[in-house]
Parts: structure tokens; sequence; C-alpha cells
């Protein structure tokens, strides 16, 4: 495994894409164990793909493309103006209230970052936001995507690790509504501080909020139909995303009348494309994962630290630690599949849920994408926005440690992180 984790970080560190430093790592391990068959590698990366359950994510990712090119995403944008343009830094408080109601449409986290980029942006600068403040803004609000329905991350590791993905979907609701609250906070007084004025004086009124969420009803009732629907069996994960494909399409054509044929086929273009980057990842992730197992990482690892302490809080803290410095390098999604089968039979061993551990995971993990230095919303949102990177993590301090406190919650009240789905489901014994 020595010969892995050199060739691993040797491509890392020479700017290699990631995917393919996963692939050439797995590689490595089969060219150092002659005596396994080299079919394995292949099949290895066939494995993931034949994975039922996985179909979710390229059927979610097609349906929030869809959803974005039907006008779903600016009816969301609508409802959200109405309802934080009476707050110190209205449009950066537009931005988190804006991703808490598109994890429903997005389900990831950087393709969230960069949409609120492009959109809310141009504005922000134009009425005198920082343009590093700005960055860190519409990266941090994106990471609420991890958890609210319908997550790509949770997805992953619901089927890497073999937990309910419906579980999943239900408790993502408190920790990422919690996470809005804190960031909200976080932006109105870092405004007030910083002299961002509200747009309006007083909040909207209910005949205001009730138009507008009446123009959004059909982006709205999405998570919950979909929840609702997991709950009583209508369909599988995977069911699901077919649900969501057709859900879109129905509601762009007949209801909204903006999914013209051009359009339509545009979105087949780009959602192929963005299928294509993410099921190559998992593909290759099958061959290292393959040797993480064939060499006995998840029992060593945790005999290491099972030997450290067998507290849950403190061990739960450990693996925090140790999934903030992994996600500094490797993108999230790869941090998922290789580190799942890994850290969850630690930690459930302990008697931590394994549905509280996904969100501990997916909301550290995830925070990796505006961290340095392979952070790719980092990168995205301050290209977008035309400033340093340098910028944007000098505005990201107050961001990180709402974050944090977000993931320190999950850690220290088991109970609340799993009463919704306790409440529909049933308790899991």
């Amino acid at each position: 495994m020595i010969t892995v984790v050199v060739v691993f970080l040797l491509f890392l560190g020479l700017g290699m894409p990631v995917a393919f430093v996963v692939a050439l790592a797995g590689a490595s391990f089969f060219l150092s164990h002659p005596d396994l068959s080299p079919a394995i590698v292949v099949q290895r990366m066939l494995s993931p793909s034949q994975n039922f359950t996985m179909l979710a994510v390229p059927l979610f990712i097609f349906a929030g493309n869809l959803m974005n090119s039907t006008g779903i995403t600016n009816r969301l944008i609508k409802f959200a103006t109405v309802l934080t343009g009476h707050m110190y830094g209205s449009i950066a408080q537009l931005s988190c209230v804006l991703s808490t109601l598109m994890s429903g449409v997005s389900g990831s986290a950087n393709a969230d970052a960069a949409m609120s980029c492009r959109i809310l942006g141009p504005e922000m600068t134009k009425r005198g936001y920082a343009r590093g403040y700005s960055a860190a803004v519409n990266g941090f609000t994106a990471l609420i995507v991890a958890t609210i329905p319908p997550s790509m991350g949770l997805i992953i590791y619901g089927s890497v690790g073999e937990v309910s993905i419906g579980r999943l979907f239900v408790a993502g609701f408190v920790p990422g509504l919690l996470m809005m609250v804190l960031l909200m906070i976080v932006i109105r007084f870092t405004s007030k501080r910083r002299g961002y004025k509200p747009d309006r004086n007083k909040p909207a009124s209910l005949k205001e909020i009730g138009r507008a969420s009446i123009d959004g009803i059909w982006a709205l009732l999405f998570p919950l139909i979909l929840i609702a629907g997991l709950r009583f069996g209508l369909f599988t994960p995977s069911e699901s995303g077919a649900f969501a494909c057709v859900y879109a399409i129905i509601v762009g054509k007949f209801i909204f009348k903006e999914l013209s044929l051009k359009v339509f086929i545009q979105t087949l273009k780009n959602s192929g494309r963005d299928i294509g980057v993410i099921m190559f990842l998992i593909c290759v992730s099958g061959i290292l994962g393959y040797g993480i197992v064939y060499d006995n990482v998840p029992q060593s690892l945790s005999f290491f630290l099972v030997g450290i302490t067998t507290n849950p809080y403190l061990m739960l803290l450990i693996v925090g630690v140790l999934l903030v410095a992994v996600g500094l390098f490797i993108e999230s999604t790869i941090v998922t599949l290789l580190m799942t089968p890994i850290l969850l039979p630690v930690v459930t061993q302990l008697g931590v849920d394994p549905v509280q551990f996904g969100l501990i995971m997916m909301t550290v993990t995830t925070m990796g994408i505006m961290t340095p230095p392979v952070g790719i919303a980092l990168f995205t949102t301050s290209t977008i926005l035309e400033c340093k990177p340098e910028e944007t993590v000098k505005e990201s301090l107050p961001f990180i440690l709402a974050v944090l406190a977000v993931v320190a919650f999950c850690i220290f009240f088991q109970d609340a992180v799993l009463f919704l789905p306790n409440l529909v489901f049933g308790v899991q014994t």
C-alpha cells in the first residue's frame, strides 16, 4: 500500500486531475501485486456502474439540469428575494436561501456555487460588495446542498456504505436548515459591519410571500414529494431519480412551457458531460477501493483508532479532523468513495449511527471544495468574480466556523439529527 500512497501523492502534487491520479494509484496496486489477475482491474471499474442504487446519481444530475433549464430556478430566485429583501446584506442572504431551495434542484455543491456566482455575483459587485466576500458567500452557502436532499454526496455515501438513502435524505433537513440559519447570522453581522444595507425597510407582507410561493410551488414541492415517495415505498432511490426527471419534464413542458426541443437537447449535452465526469471518478475509485480492502486497511485503521480511544464523541472529533485534512487535497466525491468503507466500520462499532456519521462526513468533506490548495469551488467562485483565491480564503473564516458549528451539532446531538428519520421511517433496531 506504500507504493499506492507514493504514486497518489506524487501525481497529485504534479497537478494531474484527481480522477487520473486515482486510476494510476489503483493500477500501481495491481502492478505491485503480480499474483492478482489484471482482469480484476476491469471488473472493479465496471462494478460501481452495475450498482442499481448508484443509478440515482446520473438521473438526479439530469433532473437538476432540466430544472435549471425550465424556469424553476428563476422562480426560486424570486421567492428567495421576497424573503430576504429586508435583511442586511440582502443579496448575500438571497444566496443562502436560494442554496437551501436549490438543494432539491442541483444536488451538487460545486454546481450550486458556480450557478450562484454567475447569477448573483455581478449584482453583488455592482452594489459594492467586496469580490472576495461575494465569492466566499456563494461558495459556502452552496455547502447546504451537501445535506438537504437529493444530495449527490449522500447518495454515494449510502450506496458505498449500504446505508438507507431515504433515512439520509430525511436526516439531512435538520443540519441543512441549521447551516442556513448560522450562515445567515454570519452574513447579517458581517454585512452590517461593512455597510451592505437591506433593499427594503420592512419584511415582505404575507400576501407578497404567498404570491411568490405560489409561483414557485412546483419547485418547493419537489423534495417533499421525493421524501413521501421513498417513505411509502412508491419508488426506490434510483427510481426517485427517474421520477425527478419526469417531474422536471412535465413541469417545464406543460406548466411553465419553457422546455423546447432545443433546450432539451442542450440539457442532454450538458448532463452527458457532467455525468461522464462523476461516473468516471466513481468507476476508477473501484480499483483503488479493491486494494484498500485487499490489504485490510479498514481493519488496520480500526485497530489504530480504537487504540487511541473508545469514546464515540472523541472518535468522531478525530475522524472529523482527519476528513478535514484529507479534504484539503482530495475532491469530496473521491473522499466519500474511498473513506466510507474505511471509517464507517470504525465508528459504527462504537455505537455511532451510520446516518449520523453520513451527515458529519458529507458536511466536512464538502467543505473541502472551499479550502486550498485544491478546492474546486474556491477557484471556480474566485475566477467568476475575478478575484484572487487568497482574497476568498481571507473572507472565509467566519463561514468556516459556522460550518464547523453544524458538524459539532451533528456529533453531540445524535437524537436531534435522527429525530426526523426515526419519525418518518421508525427507529432502527
